[in-house]
């Protein structure tokens, strides 16, 4: 059972009073737009976990943000598997299929992507822009899930149509960033368009939101996906590419930042 407490019971702090800015991606024009969200507390599962003040992107990352670190430096081999160090920066190899399969790129979220891919593009935008920006963890991401949806109720038809871009209208492909209303709070296509790689509590990856291809029932703050093989079946590299995912057009990412 999921609950979430609002913040306003806690006292303020230096790190509640954060604003909303705007990150120019380096050696570029793309713009991304950054929404405060203040501390609090979210149940995952048996676990109260107290998230802190952060900003996050107001919408999941489109391709011409990606675009822009692939271009950034030199592609990895596509297999390999090494570990890398903490603070490395490795960007992804070639795609042997056309990454946003035709459905549209300027604009559109960037999908396919692999957690690591996701990961390194966030160490990149760190490491050029001197700030904290990094994946969300599950607690986050769902902490500002629900603070979107204060006051709504619960999550229909209406809501969806609205908000989200679900399989009731979605046409079983993606759709641009930001198309849709955003949340209470600013944030666009938290409840579908792509899920959003996130680090659970026990800092493994997980897959957060609905997603184009969900039905209503399956669209909630608490939606989760996890890595399976049927995500990278049509690819036919051995061992798979770690960059790419050829059977997985619903996940992608949105990033956030540490004040």
């Amino acid at each position: 059972m999921l609950s979430f407490r609002p913040p306003e019971s806690k006292p303020k702090t230096a790190l509640d009073n954060l604003t909303p800015y705007t990150e120019t991606l380096p050696g570029s024009v793309v713009k991304i737009q950054m929404v405060p969200i203040s501390g609090g507390t979210v149940r995952i599962g048996d676990k109260s976990v107290t998230v802190k003040p952060f900003w996050m992107a107001s919408t999941e990352t489109p391709w011409e943000a990606f675009d822009l670190f692939v271009k950034s430096g030199p592609p990895s081999p596509p297999y390999d598997q090494t570990k890398f160090a903490a603070d490395a920066i490795a960007r992804p190899s070639k795609s042997y299929i056309l990454p946003d399969l035709g459905w549209g790129h300027h604009g559109y979220p960037a999908i396919n992507i692999s957690f690591d891919s996701a990961t390194m593009f966030c160490r990149w935008l760190a490491s050029t822009t001197g700030k904290k920006y990094r994946l969300p963890t599950e607690a986050e991401w769902e902490f500002a899930c629900q603070a979107g949806l204060q006051g709504v109720g619960k999550i229909d038809k209406a809501l969806l149509e609205d908000t989200a871009w679900y399989a009731g209208n979605s046409e079983q492909v993606t759709h641009p960033v930001g198309t849709k209303k955003a949340d209470k709070i600013g944030l666009f296509d938290m409840l579908g368009n792509v899920g959003e790689w996130s680090i659970d509590v026990d800092g493994k990856p997980v897959l957060c939101g609905g997603t184009f291809q969900d039905a209503p029932a399956a669209i909630s703050p608490s939606t989760r996906k996890r890595w399976a093989p049927v995500w990278q079946q049509t690819d036919p590299q051995m061992p798979k590419s770690r960059w790419w995912l050829s059977d997985a057009p619903f996940a992608g990412f949105r990033f956030v930042c540490e004040p």
